[in-house]
């Protein structure tokens, strides 16, 4: 069976409110200050330096509190001064998409931008964004109108003396296979893409009494995909599960003695709570746990922190509405219409005693290195983090999480942890991200969460690992990781069939960039992603993806460049013929 693109306009719903949602939340961040935000491909503003979603490692707290490599950074880099570079932008550009296969067809299309890269960065301030909406004009019948929006936003802003206000935002096209896997968007945004946007708030608080250390931090969250119909039109049955929204709420605090204080060990105490509440059948995932902790100093650079606690884990739903035949009612958006009449039932409910084991290696302030292992979520769980800084030109970290949670928490996690300081990484064809920013900091990039929408919430475990440098105007990254997510769904309703499912993402991306003199630059990115599951509904799928562009300065705000692209989606199941497109972009942006 050949698979057909479907032209159809696309409209996401008002692009130009979540535009402004976006720029606000960079707004609020900024007052009064930010740090740097460009972007790499052809959109780059400059030469600059490259995932991994880092779960939440509440376990491997130590009783003496330790304080954030992310708090001794921002602490540290406003000895230089107030540093601010905000760069609105208009475009302009011309693009030719050809497909490869299973089709020949060629398509045309002009381009119009506006957008925003900013960098600000002061004492206690810092902010990364860059924020893009564009409008496609197609010549032709099967080349259809459409806009997009794309846009990643992170920023903290200091109150007060130890209290911190933290916000995030993300804007990015998906292509959504069978109502599961979720690839790269490839070739044109805004042709039948799904749109994933969420957004995140909320304050950290550090204190000291006496010798007593306080932290406490609290994050709210939402989340949405939304589809187009034609989106929703290429898929199967399995659409009715594609991640709708969800609200997320999570909040932890801590408080101890560090050692050799009140005693030769740290002692401290610690709890947290975490809920997701996801419009889908109306599901709920709650985790709250409360611990104590003791910290054995076992030489000057090592640590080992045991911890042993309580912690209740639930997960419930409801029933889809049915018709008179028994069948599951499916709403206007494609997805189940929730039934409020219906009970709530019990899908996951784990309770009881947990423990957990961290060793801790803090050798310099450029390597650190922590690994726990326990008892949660009713099994063994291990994680833990490594970051290493061998000068300023260059950073290696890798971070093993577990958690559960469903889509929305899992991405806003990542954006939680995405650095203060970085350049986006776009598609210079589409203007879409790639899935990682470019960064001296750890924690770089998002591929790995954004691997799947299903609507079920979900345990998940994974590794990332990514390695960026800098030399000179050179700039180049490298991440790759492992993500694999087990389904949780309550019995006797409509998602029953997909508890215990398996997905599984292996990722890479990686981007290289650099100058061509005083005025021109070049750029060069790549990235593949390979899901496969058990859901027989769902098959496997990969995505593939390779850019390089240049660019030259004609005038001091005037740029022209020149770009091509290849992208593909390959399919297990024989019945779909692979999709392969290259396109090709000539453009001009001026800079304000």
């Amino acid at each position: 069976m050949t698979r057909m693109k479907q032209a159809r306009v696309r409209q996401v719903g008002s692009p130009v409110a979540m535009l402004a949602a976006l720029a606000a939340t960079g707004a609020v961040m900024a007052m009064p200050a930010v740090a740097q935000a460009q972007s790499i491909g052809g959109d780059s503003m400059g030469g600059g330096a490259g995932s991994g979603m880092g779960g939440s490692d509440a376990n491997a707290s130590d009783g003496s509190l330790r304080k954030s490599d992310r708090s001794s950074r921002r602490g540290g880099r406003g000895q230089g001064g107030k540093r601010i570079e905000i760069a609105p932008y208009i475009e302009i550009d011309q693009v030719v998409t050809a497909q490869l296969s299973p089709g020949s067809d060629v398509l045309t299309y002009t381009q119009a931008a506006v957008g925003v890269d900013a960098s600000i960065q002061g004492r206690n301030n810092g902010l990364a964004a860059s924020v893009r909406y564009q409008r496609q004009f197609g010549w032709g019948r099967k080349a259809g109108d459409g806009d997009a929006i794309s846009g990643l936003v992170r920023g903290y802003a200091t109150v007060l003396p130890g209290v911190t206000v933290e916000a995030g935002g993300l804007a990015s096209q998906v292509d959504v296979e069978n109502g599961g896997a979720a690839l790269a968007a490839g070739t044109l945004s805004g042709n039948g893409k799904s749109t994933v946007y969420s957004v995140y708030a909320g304050p950290s608080v550090q204190t000291r009494a006496g010798d007593l250390d306080v932290a406490a931090n609290y994050r709210a969250g939402f989340t949405k995909v939304d589809q187009s119909n034609s989106a929703r039109d290429a898929q199967t049955g399995a659409a009715a599960d594609v991640f709708d929204k969800s609200v997320t709420q999570m909040a932890d605090v801590q408080a101890g003695f560090a050692p050799g204080t009140v005693l030769p060990v740290g002692v401290g105490a610690a709890g947290s709570f975490y809920q997701e509440d996801i419009s889908n059948l109306d599901q709920r995932a709650r985790d709250m746990q409360a611990r104590a902790m003791v910290t054995v100093p076992v030489s000057r650079t090592v640590q080992v922190v045991g911890a042993i606690g309580y912690e209740d884990v639930e997960i419930s739903s409801r029933d889809a509405v049915r018709d008179a035949d028994g069948n599951p009612v499916i709403g206007s958006d494609g997805r189940y219409v929730t039934d409020k009449s219906s009970p709530r039932e019990l899908a996951y409910d784990v309770s009881g005693l947990i423990w957990d084991v961290a060793v801790m290696w803090r050798p310099s302030r450029r390597t650190s290195l922590s690994a726990h292992v326990g008892r949660r979520y009713g099994s063994t769980s291990f994680g833990g983090t490594l970051a290493y800084a061998p000068n300023d030109r260059s950073q290696f970290s890798v971070s093993v999480y577990d958690n559960v949670s469903g889509f929305g928490g899992q991405l806003n996690r990542a954006l939680d942890q995405l650095p203060d300081d970085f350049e986006v990484v776009r598609d210079p064809v589409t203007g879409e991200l790639r899935g990682c920013v470019s960064s001296l900091e750890s924690g770089n990039c998002l591929s790995g969460v954004l691997g799947s929408v299903r609507s079920s919430t979900f345990r998940a475990r994974g590794i990332a690992a990514n390695y960026s440098m800098q030399i000179g105007r050179l700039s180049a990254g490298i991440g790759a990781g492992y993500d694999r997510r087990k389904y949780i769904a309550a019995a006797g309703t409509v998602l029953a069939s997909a508890n215990g499912v398996i997905d599984e993402n292996w990722w890479l991306a990686a981007y290289l960039s650099g100058d061509l003199g005083r005025d021109a630059g070049w750029s060069a990115n790549v990235y593949a992603n390979w899901i496969s599951s058990d859901d027989a509904l769902t098959g496997d799928v990969a995505g593939y993806g390779a850019s390089a562009s240049v660019y030259k300065n004609f005038m001091p705000r005037l740029r022209g460049t020149l770009a091509v692209a290849l992208n593909g989606q390959q399919y297990k199941a024989p019945a779909i013929d692979d999709l392969w497109t290259a396109s090709a972009l000539a453009g001009l942006r001026y800079s304000f």
